[in-house]
C-alpha cells in the first residue's frame, strides 16, 4: 500500500476541517491522478474538463509577502493590475523557494489550503461561471473538486478580476 504524501494529507485535513464540498454537494476529497499535471491544460486533459475549470494556484511575492492568486486556467494574471488594486509596489512571480517557504508545497502542486499558516488569497471571478472547479491538492498529481463559492469560503479569499 502506497503511503499518502504529507502535503496531500494536510490538504485533505484542511478540506475536512472546513467541511468543504464539491460541485455536487458531497464532501470534497483529494484525488490522485496517474501522472503529475504541472499545467492547467494538462490537468484539464487528465480530468476531461474545460481548462477554465482549473483553479491555478499561483504564488506571488507582493512586496515580500506571499499572495496566492487562484486564477482560471483559461487566462493569465495581469500583475500590474493586481498590484495597483492591492496597493503594492512590486508583484512578482515567486521563486520555488519562496513558494515552499510559505506553502510547504511545490510549484505545480500548490493547493489553495493546507499551508503552514494562512496566505492572503484572491479568487478569480472568472471561475464562478463553472458549477465545479478543480484545484491542486498539495503535489503535482493531486487535485480536488470544489466550487467557486467554496474556494472563497475555505480560503477566506477575496473575489477579484485578475486578468
Amino acid at each position: 500500500m502506497q503511503k499518502t504524501h504529507p502535503n496531500v494529507q494536510a490538504v485533505q485535513y484542511a478540506l475536512e476541517a472546513a467541511r468543504a464540498r464539491d460541485g455536487s454537494g458531497a464532501a470534497a476529497k483529494v484525488q490522485l491522478l496517474p501522472d503529475a499535471v504541472h499545467t492547467a491544460a494538462a490537468a484539464a486533459a487528465a480530468l476531461d474538463v474545460e481548462v477554465g475549470q482549473i483553479a491555478n494556484s499561483l504564488i506571488f511575492d507582493a512586496d515580500g509577502e506571499p499572495l496566492l492568486v487562484l486564477t482560471s486556467g483559461a487566462h493569465r494574471v495581469d500583475t500590474a493590475k493586481v498590484a495597483a488594486e492591492l496597493g503594492v509596489t512590486a508583484l512578482r512571480r515567486a521563486t520555488p523557494e519562496f513558494v515552499r517557504e510559505h506553502t510547504g508545497q511545490p510549484i505545480g502542486g500548490v493547493a489553495p489550503i493546507g499551508h503552514p499558516k494562512p496566505v492572503r488569497t484572491l479568487v478569480d471571478t472568472a471561475l464562478r461561471q463553472y458549477p465545479e472547479v478543480w484545484a491542486a491538492g498539495g503535489v503535482p498529481r493531486a487535485v480536488f473538486p470544489t466550487t467557486y463559492a467554496e474556494l472563497l469560503r475555505i480560503t477566506a479569499g477575496t473575489a477579484a478580476t485578475v486578468a
